[in-house]
């Protein structure tokens, strides 16, 4: 018999979801709040009694925030492709293959991902720079791949390793090559780990700042991030436009959750071999 739960534990949930919700829906009130309630008495209260979108229509009609948008979603959506096919076929071969060496490259892998930023950003503009990559969608698509793909592999790396081994012997005996046991046995049952791998993946590439701020410094490749930072003025910060663009650059990502999430949370919670 299943246990019921306590009010206790509903309470503690409300709590957390409140407190995990908070910056949020902060940001949301924010963003329909006039300037005169942004400021004084009634900068911290959680309601507005006159809700407004002209911070929401500033946003696009003040700014090419369109502009950003689309070279956000660009550059994280051709880093996430790239960086999933690259990492996959790696984590597979670290995996499975038996080579020398295959516990330092995995060891190496996990290591780049530890470089902080800053100590990799002078080698890697230089190169840029050098090769007419700079202010490109390309000039990101290439950096962002030094703290996606370690990371990429090392969770695949995982996953592949978890299921089961049989299934790619009986595979071989059925006289099954090598790429046919791959992408005939392996992938379908990786789905669940390479969706949840791209959601990552793009999250990253679609929040990164330093490498955008650096490498584009021309407002036709600017990334959301980036446009966003740039909304201040010289004497005063709309912080209602920022609320307002914060929330617009937010609902991609939790449509994006919302939408994989059955599919993610079912493929990981089944077995992989059917009785």
């Amino acid at each position: 018999m299943q246990k019921k739960a306590s009010p206790f534990f509903y309470v503690f949930l409300v709590i957390f979801v409140f407190v995990v919700m908070f910056p949020f829906l902060w940001m949301l009130i924010s963003s329909v709040k006039p300037a005169t309630e942004l400021f004084g008495e009634r900068a911290f209260t959680p309601y507005t009694t006159h809700p407004t979108w002209k911070n929401y229509i500033s946003v696009f009609a003040e700014h090419p925030f369109l502009r950003y948008l689309w070279n956000s979603t660009v550059v994280a959506s051709v880093t996430t492709v790239y960086t999933v096919t690259v990492a996959s076929f790696a984590a597979y071969a670290i995996a499975r293959l038996q080579f020398k060496g295959k516990t330092f490259i995995l060891g190496i892998v996990l290591s780049v991902s530890m470089f902080p930023q800053i100590a990799t950003i002078t080698p890697i503009y230089i190169f840029l720079k050098n090769i007419g990559l700079t202010n490109s969608y390309l000039g990101l698509i290439i950096p962002y791949t030094t703290f996606t793909l370690p990371l990429s592999i090392w969770i695949l790396v995982t996953f592949f390793r978890k299921i089961p081994l049989d299934l790619e012997e009986a595979a071989k005996i059925d006289g099954a090559s090598l790429m046919q046991t791959y992408w005939k046995i392996i992938m379908p049952l990786a789905v669940p780990g390479i969706f949840t791998t791209a959601i990552l993946v793009f999250i990253a590439a679609w929040n990164e700042f330093f490498f955008a701020l650096t490498i584009n410094t021309d407002e036709k490749y600017k990334t959301v991030p980036i446009g966003i930072a740039m909304f201040q003025g010289q004497f005063t910060i709309p912080w209602g436009e920022i609320a307002a663009a914060t929330v617009v650059v937010s609902v991609p990502l939790v449509i994006m959750v919302l939408v994989f999430q059955r599919r993610i949370v079912s493929g990981l919670t089944s077995g992989s071999v059917k009785e």
